[in-house]
């Protein structure tokens, strides 16, 4: 069977409106498209390799660099001049600089020509040649259309949703008060994007204001928030958090030590509870030495911190920003942070903390709004035999022709196409074998003896201890069938129990195997070792804690990631290790097969999921984004889609096909420890450190419910084979049974709510919990609905 392709490195070509191609040198630390940190309608270059702090034509008290490439539009009626031959140094820069202002001269932008100029300390006697704002000089002039010439870009006239000096750069200020339409024709902007390294990534922190001014200008701003409406409070509340890291780090890196100490050990109080771990870290950084080797702070300088608020509480705050003269922070705002502003109703406090939490940010709309193919395949008709031993068979009226199994919501599937569905032939997946087939006409058979779950017909619950595990319990799972146990262990073994009566026996050796019938019946039996039957086989071969585990669909293989950055995939014919997967290079959290086969993807500590083939040495795809570890992976039952959950505390949903992120949900207050699709794919479940279970609805990209009530870490989360029940287990010795047929009824998913992300969540969280099962001191790491709907759970014995 042919894998997935594996991907090949592409140059994004970002098609503009109009105008002639654009190279956009790349800024330190600014990916391709990123905005220029202000809003989301930044016009069509979304920002990059504009002036680093823009100046619009409302003149918002910002202070551009000098020497910085300017996208423009030449205005009409310019006649087009050679460009001037190159000057050396600072003859150029000067040559520039006084284009640049007689541009703005000319497009009267009074308020923008005098912020560069009180930026560049020109004299103003330098540029003093022109009278009228119409006329220019030879010299401004020729100088104007030699940088014009130069520098070319394709900016189109101002859209009409694009507030007038909101993220606006230089270009795009000027480009709306050029008259005449700007030069025809469609072309493409290549955007080129480069890592950026520790040291340009830090010089961001060069430009700083005077630093004994640092807490004035935030006592500031926070007295102006904390005074301001309350409708208002809320939403522009948001901005604490990330202007006091960007400038406690502005004042580190700058070596204000001193400043920087007194900074933070006033204002790190005034911080939402959870922003303390992520406090604790920022603490520790108190020399420039300290911040180059530090992950988490180069993390927070180079993805842009998003904040998502309303027009009208946004134009309020760049008002008193520029009433004040507070280019500290406006700078911060413009460089460092995105702020997705939307049109209506400004959010309550109840609503942004629902989703805020993350450690960059909320996530940005347009994240979320790409398609998601979440319905099931169509499931391949399968003839059921008749069977003797069948109940229903057994009656002597006569055996009906044909028996099929009766078909619940979950049996429905097969019959049509799901509309939400993807293509069948999407991803290339394993054809069935003849033992699948048989396995699925038995899941098939159970089904018809499954129990229907509801409100007032619980599952029973039936609890695996691991006992003498010393805490050294790291990981369970268990198959499909609930026919074999296995669980990780911190000693680096992989243990695996038979929990039936039948017990585990490996494969003859092959100088017993060429004397078997190969035509007999029941060589499958023939083959097996009676002398190595027994309850519990042990898997030597990690050299570190294995903290993952997963059984294939069919149960002849295992896999399990391990701290040693391996994952290893184990036959259960023959309970050796076939393949040892090196990829990552840190402990691997995570991993898990795909629910056809095949496919399984993992997860670790270098911040990256990778999907993988059996077949395979290398990993078909590498999920990256996140930015913390990843702690725990999913794959969609329909098998195109893989779900991450990170302690950057925000889960996302990528595409197999193409490797892109489709969503990004935040709203958890800790590391995400666990996650779960619903039968029918169309929502998540994840839990986390926090001790809360969220739950999404992945086509609109929306959280829709929340449920509270353990109190500490949520390690383990399934639905009912049905989809009717949610089970939870936590760190709190606790399993926890949930309504989510209630909990997913009558969900608000209409235009405005996706639009703006006004989520109002239900306080319902007792109305949906149906049953609390305590453990005497067990902590639960894994759950499992059996075909039947029995509830398997499993932990070690933690004495207190």
């Amino acid at each position: 069977m042919a894998a997935l392709a594996e991907e090949q490195t592409e140059v994004a070509v970002k098609l503009e409106p109009e105008g002639p191609p654009t190279l956009i040198p790349p800024q330190a630390g600014d990916g391709a498209g990123e905005g220029s940190g202000s809003t989301t309608n930044n016009g069509p270059n979304g920002g990059g390799g504009n002036v680093a702090a823009a100046s619009s034509a409302s003149g918002d008290g910002g202070t551009p660099k000098p020497a910085v490439a300017v996208s423009a539009a030449a205005p009409a009626g310019a006649a087009p001049v050679p460009a001037a031959a190159p000057e050396a140094g600072a003859s150029h820069d000067r040559q520039t600089l006084l284009a640049v202002l007689q541009f703005l001269r000319q497009s009267n932008l009074r308020e923008a020509e005098e912020a560069l100029r009180r930026e560049a300390r020109l004299l103003e006697e330098a540029v003093a040649g022109s009278g009228a704002p119409g006329e220019v000089d030879s010299v401004g002039a020729e100088a104007a259309c030699a940088l014009l010439s130069r520098v070319t870009a394709s900016v189109p006239g101002p859209a009409a949703s694009d507030p007038p000096g909101v993220g606006a750069s230089v270009a795009t200020a000027v480009s709306g008060s050029a008259s005449g339409p700007a030069a025809p024709g469609k072309a493409g902007s290549v955007v080129v994007e480069d890592q950026p390294d520790v040291s340009a990534v830090l010089s961001a922190y060069n430009q700083q204001g005077d630093p004994t001014m640092y807490e004035e200008y935030y006592s500031g701003l926070k007295h102006f928030i904390e005074c301001s409406l309350d409708c208002h409070r809320a939403e522009l509340s948001q901005l604490f958090y990330p202007l006091f890291v960007h400038m406690y780090l502005e004042l580190v890196y700058n070596q204000h030590e001193n400043e920087a100490k007194s900074f933070f050990e006033k204002f790190h109080g005034d911080q939402e509870c959870y922003y303390q771990d992520d406090l604790r870290v920022l603490s520790s950084l108190t020399k420039k030495e300290h911040m180059k080797g530090n992950e988490t702070m180069l993390d927070f300088r180079t993805s842009k911190f998003v904040l998502r608020i309303s027009r009208d509480s946004y134009q309020l705050l760049k008002r008193h920003l520029q009433e004040k003269q507070n280019n500290q922070i406006w700078n911060i705002v413009q460089e460092h942070l995105y702020i997705d502003i939307f049109d209506g109703m400004p959010r309550s406090k109840q609503q942004i903390d629902a989703m805020v939490g993350s450690l960059a940010g909320e996530a940005k709309r347009e994240a979320n709004k790409s398609k998601v193919f979440f319905g099931l395949l169509k499931e391949p008709e399968i003839e059921v035999p008749l069977d003797d031993e069948d109940e229903e068979g057994e009656n002597e009226e006569g055996k009906p022709k044909k028996k099929k199994p009766k078909k619940d919501s979950i049996g429905s599937k097969s019959k049509k196409q799901d509309p939400n569905a993807p293509p069948q032939n999407r991803i290339p997946l394993p054809e069935l074998k003849d033992s699948d087939k048989l396995d699925k006409i038995m899941n098939m058979k159970e089904t018809t003896k499954r129990v229907r779950l509801g409100p007032d017909c619980l599952p029973s619950i039936c609890f695996y201890t691991f006992l003498n595990a010393y805490q050294g319990l790291t990981a369970v799972d268990v198959t499909d069938d609930s026919s074999l146990i296995a669980g990780g262990f911190a000693d680096s073994t992989v243990r695996v129990w038979s929990v039936t009566p039948k017990k585990l026996r490996s494969v003859k050796q092959a100088s017993d195997l060429s004397l078997i019938d190969k035509e007999s019946d029941d060589v499958l039996e023939r083959i097996m070792d009676e002398k190595t039957a027994s309850e519990l086989k042990i898997l030597y071969g990690h050299s570190g804690p294995v903290y993952g585990a997963s059984f294939s669909p069919d149960r002849n293989y295992l896999l399990s990631s391990s701290e040693d950055g391996t994952v290893r995939l184990w036959s259960l014919q023959t309970f050796t290790c076939l393949v040892g997967y090196k990829g990552h290079n840190y402990p691997v959290w995570d991993t898990q097969f795909s629910p056809y086969g095949y496919y399984f993807v993992s997860g670790g500590h270098d911040r990256v999921a990778r999907l993988w083939a059996t077949d395979h040495y290398q990993p078909l795809r590498i999920f990256a984004g996140h930015l913390a570890d990843v702690n725990c992976t999913r794959f969609h039952p329909n098998s195109n889609y893989v779900a991450t959950g990170s302690a950057d505390r925000t889960v996302r949903l990528w595409d197999v096909l193409n490797g892109n992120c489709v969503r990004i949900f935040t709203g958890h207050k800790g590391p995400i420890h666990s996650l779960t699709f619903s039968p029918n794919g169309r929502f998540l479940a994840t839990g986390a450190t926090d001790g809360r279970v969220l739950l999404w609805d992945i086509g609109h990209g929306l959280m829709v419910g929340e449920l509270k009530g353990h109190t500490d870490t949520v390690c383990s989360l399934r639905f009912s084979r049905d989809g009717e029940i949610l089970a939870s287990g936590s760190m709190d010795n606790t399993v926890r049974l949930w309504d989510a047929i209630k909990a997913f009824e009558d969900l608000e998913t209409d235009d405005f709510t996706t639009a703006t992300g006004h989520i109002n969540l239900p306080e319902n969280s007792q109305e949906l919990l149906l049953g609390t099962y305590m453990t005497k001191s067990t902590p639960v790491v894994h759950l499992h609905f059996t075909r039947r709907n029995l509830v398997l759970a499993a932990g070690a014995y933690s004495p207190q």
